[in-house]
């Protein structure tokens, strides 16, 4: 599996991104998938993740400082997943990655991720 994220940039405080992650290799809808970030340094920490429950559903999950601005879905006849984030704030200013657990799994916890993708850099500033 091969994962490449884009979608990054420099916007103003209150703007909103769409980052999308480009996703190879087979069994895309069934993945657990996530998007976690990294600010200079501080910690990596996870932003939000989709995991496939059943039929046409995904159930998705959130860090409690999303509160509401960011939603994670994914195309699977595209392959791709998104997030998008709205409502952006100075805080928000990290590198952000995807990451996938053909296994199907969640977690918020990095290491429940086999794949990851190279990051895109979200930068907001006024």
């Amino acid at each position: 599996v091969q994962l490449q994220a884009c979608g990054g940039g420099l916007v103003r405080p209150g703007d909103s991104l769409r980052l999308s992650c480009a996703a190879s290799g087979r069994s895309f809808s069934t993945s657990g998938m996530a998007w976690f970030r990294q600010a200079p340094g501080k910690e990596r920490e996870f932003v939000a993740a989709i995991k496939w429950s059943g039929g046409n559903s995904d159930r998705t999950y959130y860090a409690n400082f999303v509160q509401g601005r960011f939603t994670i879905s994914r195309d699977n006849a595209k392959n791709t997943l998104y997030l998008q984030m709205n409502s952006l704030r100075p805080e928000d200013t990290a590198v952000h990655y995807c990451a996938a657990d053909p296994s199907g799994g969640y977690s918020y916890i990095g290491e429940g991720y086999t794949y990851w993708g190279q990051g895109t850099q979200v930068t907001v500033s006024s």
